[in-house]
């Protein structure tokens, strides 16, 4: 009886890992030594980046929503803390483009926050 072998397997496993490693630069796209290794770190950092994105555009939102907000007159802290007061509920990314696209409509929560104060 011939032995088993799990080739077909170990075969199709390091076939994926070498499409997966498709692009990178040198022998880590070529063999499956350096491949294994090299996708196994891009998944690591794929994995921690979407929670380092999520923190990069809240503070975009802020520094976009700051922006409009100085330029209507108003602190960003103060705006914030007013919208709160207000029960206005929007979150930072509305805000933000509220700010860019409608700067009549974001003018007039300034405003609004202004007078509650």
């Amino acid at each position: 009886m011939p032995r088993v072998t799990s080739s077909v397997a170990s075969r199709k496993r390091r076939l994926r890992t070498l499409k997966a490693a498709r692009g990178y630069f040198g022998n880590k796209s070529r063999l499956f030594r350096y491949a294994k290794d090299a996708v196994q770190h891009a998944g690591k950092y794929a994995y921690r980046d979407r929670k380092v994105r999520r923190r990069e555009f809240r503070k975009l939102w802020i520094v976009r929503i700051n922006a409009a907000c100085r330029a209507a007159g108003m602190k960003y802290s103060i705006f914030m803390a007013g919208l709160k007061a207000l029960n206005i509920e929007m979150d930072r990314k509305q805000l933000s483009e509220l700010a860019i696209h409608d700067e009549v409509a974001f003018n007039a929560l300034v405003k609004k926050v202004a007078e509650a104060k």
